[in-house]
């Protein structure tokens, strides 16, 4: 039957099941995702600002820190305006066409700021590892020209990570209609497909084998970090303002991401709904938020040079 309907000339429409939770207070839900978007594009465009503004700030580190920032915003906003826009509606469908133009845009962005986001806690992970490790040769190997080509990297790899994975989902044949996510998710399509997905898992393999020898890397460069802080008591304060904060983000990232994919491939369908929303939506929801207050609580140039930035603007407005 599903075959038949979609070899048919009818206009297949997927249903999403994620956002029935939402209509009982869909307005209260509405006012606090909204609360929380704006909360997040404020706290990471202050810190974007502050470091492209303040000229102490232009080291490795804090550019480094505007990447994650900025590609936080960029999530973030994949995010928010879809869902905004979902829960003031009655009826939660979507049509085969705007799903995959959903997966085209929506998706192909989320996927994007999540590779880069991993890389670029990579690359931060190696600058912490040449700063402390290496102090004396630090400015020789960081070098802004090298910094602008690992965050060009971050962006170009991640790019064609996600170009690959979408590319390979919408050349597959659906059989079904019902999405058991919040949006048109890029496995929750691929498990609808009526034929064989080996192409597809394969494809997840390889990117999940490449992101763990990009955390290998990173648990090489912390191991040597770890060891180099213990030396001395000015190292370890080195390590907990910039590198506990790193490492925060990182787990905090991983986690979720975690969680989001194990439950997508293996979860039950049973389980609680809310739950469910909870782990899809966690990775794009609490880092962008939470990175920028983790950083501007820990780095105490940038917790001045904010404080400096409002001081200044309440300044002109009086």
């Amino acid at each position: 039957l599903m075959t038949s309907l979609f070899n048919s000339s009818q206009e297949i429409v997927f249903v999403l099941h994620g956002l029935n939770v939402t209509q009982t207070n869909r307005h209260i839900y509405f006012v606090f995702i909204l609360i929380l978007y704006i909360l997040t594009i404020f706290m990471n465009l202050t810190l974007i600002f502050t470091i492209v503004l303040e000229k102490m700030l232009h080291d490795p580190m804090y550019l480094f820190l505007c990447n994650l920032c900025f590609n936080g915003i960029i999530g973030s906003s994949a995010f928010y305006p879809k869902i905004l826009f979902d829960i003031l509606l009655d009826t939660h469908v979507i049509t085969y066409n705007g799903c995959l133009t959903q997966i085209f845009l929506t998706i192909y962005v989320i996927y994007f700021y999540v590779y880069c986001e991993f890389t670029n806690l990579t690359v931060m992970a190696y600058d912490r590892y040449v700063a402390i490790c290496k102090p004396l040769h630090y400015h020789c190997i960081m070098t802004i020209r090298k910094v602008w080509t690992l965050i060009l990297l971050s962006w170009l790899f991640s790019w064609l990570e996600v170009t690959i994975g979408i590319g390979i989902t919408i050349s597959l044949p659906l059989c079904g209609v019902d999405i058991d996510k919040l949006y048109c998710a890029n496995w929750a399509v691929v498990k609808l497909s009526c034929v064989d997905t080996t192409l597809s898992n394969v494809y997840g393999l390889v990117l999940t084998f490449s992101h763990f020898f990009q955390s290998i890397l990173i648990l090489i460069s912390y191991v040597n970090i770890i060891k180099v802080a213990l030396r001395s008591r000015a190292e370890r304060r080195k390590f907990m303002q910039t590198c506990l904060p790193h490492l925060i983000t990182l787990a905090n990232f991983e986690m979720s991401l975690f969680f989001d994919v194990m439950y997508v491939r293996y979860g039950s369908n049973t389980s609680l709904l809310a739950l469910r929303n909870i782990m899809a939506v966690e990775f794009l929801v609490v880092p962008p938020l939470l990175n920028p207050i983790i950083y501007g609580m820990n780095l105490t140039h940038i917790r001045k040079s904010v404080g400096q930035m409002f001081k200044r603007k309440f300044a002109v407005r009086r």
